[in-house]
């Protein structure tokens, strides 16, 4: 296994955890499992515009090691993340990025990538404002059940810019997004479990420790069926059905031979039988 960043190329063994600092963002990578954390604890994880940088870093890190499968996101000091850090806004060297034209890089750093693999944010205390849209960014989403989610910028005419438009009624339906959308209200961790803007609540503390049992949950299927499933499901709400199921089956049909064919002869002889997952369902590591 390995990971590179900044000015080198770390190497470990397949279960040591390797930690890289990189300014206001940490990153730790176990096994096949990269946990990117914000670690701005003193303004609860606001981003700056060059946190936005490292975040985004952190991200295309992750995208290029092919021996790493599924990334978490999370926050330390008991907050995910407030948002842009609205101090920087009068100063040009720490604003976050703005481009008239929509393009550039994202103001909070990867917001604009099209992610190629499992994202999971683990979200305690507040995720609010981007920082909600730094969690729709991930695929799924695991909650405390005393965090706050919230588009809290509504109260200081900052729009959101970070895909929160776009990802929020996908996720949660138009009718709610635009609600939590127009009234910038507080929503509590059973409601986000209610709407689907929630995955998964655990108790206070405890979101990491989850994302990462899940994670390895994830990373341990065969991960070429895996990464197709996930992308013919995002491609298919742009699609119109007819189009969208003959995608799907273009993308998945070679996937039976790479990895099906293997896993139904797994089951032909036993494993995983009576909807038991096997420990180790997982085919070759990818190259």
């Amino acid at each position: 296994m390995t990971t590179g960043f900044a000015n080198g190329v770390l190497k470990a063994g397949a279960l040591a955890r390797i930690q890289v600092a990189m300014g206001d963002v940490r990153v730790e990578v176990e096994g096949p499992i990269t946990t990117i954390w914000m670690d701005r604890p003193d303004r609860r994880n606001a981003v700056d515009r060059a946190m936005a940088g490292e975040l985004r870093a952190a991200f295309e890190e992750f995208e290029a090691d092919r021996v790493q499968r599924v990334a978490i996101l999370a926050g330390r000091g008991g907050t995910f993340c407030a948002g842009a850090d609205l101090t920087a806004a009068g100063d040009p060297e720490r604003r976050n990025e703005l481009d008239p034209e929509g393009g550039g890089s994202a103001p909070m750093g990867p917001t604009r990538m099209r992610l190629g693999k499992p994202l999971i944010a683990a979200i305690g205390g507040y995720a609010v404002a981007g920082g909600l849209e730094l969690a729709l960014l991930a695929d799924l989403r695991i909650v405390e059940s005393d965090a706050v989610l919230g588009v809290f910028c509504r109260r200081w005419g900052v729009p959101l810019i970070d895909g929160g438009t776009v990802r929020l009624p996908r996720i949660v339906g138009l009718g709610r997004a635009l609600d939590l959308i127009l009234t910038g209200r507080p929503v509590r961790a059973d409601e986000a479990l209610a709407i689907g803007l929630a995955n998964r609540v655990v108790e206070p503390g405890r979101a990491v420790e989850a994302a990462r049992e899940l994670a390895g949950q994830i990373a341990a299927f065969p991960f070429e069926c895996v990464l197709t499933d996930r992308a013919s499901t995002y491609a298919a709400l742009d699609l119109p059905l007819a189009e969208a199921l003959r995608a799907e089956g273009a993308a998945g049909v070679p996937i039976v031979e790479r990895e099906g064919v293997a896993g139904a002869a797994r089951f032909a002889a036993g494993a995983g039988r009576h909807g038991v997952f096997p420990a180790h369902p997982s085919g070759p590591e990818p190259a």
